[in-house]
């Protein structure tokens, strides 16, 4: 005598079978089987659908009909010669179209993703407009960034100092807010940020008009490095070749070369992190900040771990296998293949403590000039920052403690809640960025806290 749920599994299995026949029947032009065949799903599933309710448990009554009527329609389909070998290979056309289709759509919805992470909201534009308007309005805010220049605190390596490279006022403001409100000791903390030309007005008149419980805050133009032209760096050059390319690309184009038009991927400011040492020759050590992570815990013991000798402190990511140097670099090149294990271990970057004593020692900015230069014809890895860190800092890395930084906020919904609390530092790396629309709502708060939305600009420009 089979069980309730002997009579269950039965069904089920019937039901997945007969599935596959409708496919068949279909393709054969066999409306009537396929229809038939419908029908006593649709029994099937109403039943089985009852007992997952819990309405009642599948008696063998109930079950009996239906499993003799899938059973009689099954040997039909079979006599009709849609036999065992019929059906797999059917089936498997099915499964490769069906790949092939989702593919496709996650491919898509990844672009379109990134398009709406690239698209500036409207009320991050408007932010930046009134505080440039204030900037216009207000003298005091260029005379003091000319006196701040000459402040013995932002070479002072007695002080905490933090590097953050963005066009992104409020984001960088949740940095520096998320930092200084976590800190022992907020006005031991140095900030040095730098943006682009467009930004920098605004990004000075937010931090001179806001106040940060006594830390300073050092802002800068990436246009006023002057020593940071074509002749010094390979990447200008290549930057400036990629715009060009972007610029001239047909709408056929768009689709596949989406990563390559990034501003992302084309922005100087993504690849400053190789030049701090150049940007601040006084320091001796730094922490570096992305723009999209939060700060949850004081960050200054970071400055005490041990390196060993190494430049670059940062936590591993290869307890995922997809961050391993495979996934990266382009092992089929010899340049690569011949010096690198592709198993080896990446890591983050986003908030990493560096040496730049020792990185002026090993010619990290040297090495990476290195690696761009071979890298020219994108032979070597497509596209971001991390491939070549990768190598210009390979040998040259200190693992640290999972709970400096933890990654995932911007496209991870299922990021483990004791991995959040735990962290130093959140990352919403990903498109799903916490400023956006598409943000992962769960993760939202943790970044709003550190919004002051009673602000008056922030309230002009609705942003909540």
């Amino acid at each position: 005598m089979l069980s309730a749920v002997s009579f269950s599994r039965q069904l089920a299995d019937q039901v997945t079978l007969s599935k596959a026949y409708i496919v068949i029947a279909k393709e054969q032009n066999n409306l009537a089987l396929a229809w038939e065949l419908s029908l006593q799903i649709q029994k099937a599933q109403l039943l089985l659908s009852k007992a997952a309710k819990g309405e009642s448990a599948v008696s063998q009554e109930e079950a009996e009909p239906i499993i003799k009527g899938l059973a009689s329609l099954i040997y039909k389909a079979k006599d009709a010669h849609y036999d065992s070998a019929t059906t797999i290979v059917s089936l498997k056309g099915h499964i490769d179209s069906l790949e092939e289709r989702a593919s496709a759509a996650i491919a898509q919805s990844v672009a379109f993703g990134q398009l709406a992470a690239e698209e500036l909201p409207k009320n991050l534009y408007c932010l930046g407009i009134k505080l440039t308007l204030e900037w216009a309005r207000n003298s005091s805010i260029e005379k003091h960034t000319k006196e701040q220049k000459s402040s013995p605190r932002l070479v002072d390596n007695n002080l905490y100092h933090f590097c953050i490279f963005s066009d992104n006022v409020l984001a960088t403001s949740v940095v520096v807010n998320s930092t200084v409100c976590n800190a022992d000791h907020p006005k031991q903390l140095v900030f040095h940020i730098v943006t682009d030309r467009i930004n920098y007005r605004a990004m000075q008149a937010w931090f001179f008009t806001n106040e940060y419980k006594g830390a300073t805050i050092e802002v800068q133009n990436v246009e006023d490095f002057t020593w940071l032209n074509a002749s010094f760096s390979p990447v200008l050059k290549h930057l400036k070749n990629e715009e060009v390319q972007a610029s001239h690309n047909g709408a056929e184009d768009f689709m596949s070369d989406l990563n390559v038009r990034s501003p992302k991927y084309i922005s100087l400011l993504n690849h400053l992190r190789f030049y701090i040492p150049e940007i601040h020759p006084s320091l001796e050590k730094v922490v570096f900040l992305d723009d999209d992570v939060v700060v949850q815990k004081d960050l200054t013991p970071l400055f005490s771990v041990n390196l060993h000798g190494n430049v670059n402190g940062a936590v591993e990511t290869c307890l995922e296998s997809f961050h391993r140097f495979y996934r990266y670099l382009n092992f089929s090149n010899p340049l690569i293949g011949s010096k690198f294990d592709p198993q080896a271990c990446g890591w983050a970057f986003g908030m990493n403590i560096f040496d730049l004593i020792e990185w002026k020692n090993a010619n990290v900015t040297g090495r990476y000039h290195y690696w761009e230069e071979k890298n020219s014809d994108h032979s070597l890895w497509k596209l971001g920052t991390l491939p070549p860190g990768l190598l210009a800092f390979s040998g040259l890395t200190e693992p640290l403690d999972r709970r400096w930084h933890v990654l995932g906020l911007g496209f991870d919904p299922n990021v483990d809640n004791r991995l959040i609390e735990s962290a130093s530092v959140i990352h919403y790396n990903g498109n799903m960025k916490p400023w956006m629309r598409l943000a992962i709502s769960r993760y939202r708060p943790l970044w709003e806290r550190y919004v002051n939305f009673g602000h008056p600009v922030l309230r002009e420009c609705l942003i909540h």
